[in-house]
């Protein structure tokens, strides 16, 4: 019996560069996965939803963008004491 490894899917690809200290320009993200830019920036709307985002110029001039780390804080469930 062979071991097969889970097949890594292209969002996980792009979300590991955006998580790299120097994140990760439309460019980078469309030759890591194959997507159009406009698909790029559709996948980093729908990271913002549940991560913070950081759009950067490098110091060649290019955009990069970049998730970083913010601490959980417990949220209000909207329940008022009566």
């Amino acid at each position: 019996m062979t071991t097969q490894s889970k097949a890594t899917t292209k969002a996980a690809m792009v979300t590991k560069i955006l998580s790299r200290e120097k994140g990760a320009t439309l460019l980078e993200m469309s030759k890591a996965t194959g997507w159009q830019p406009h698909s790029c920036r559709a996948f980093l709307t729908g990271v913002r939803k549940n991560s913070s985002i950081v759009k950067e110029q490098r110091p060649d001039g290019k955009l990069a963008y970049r998730i970083i780390a913010e601490p959980v804080t417990p949220t209000s469930q909207g329940i008022a004491d009566q």
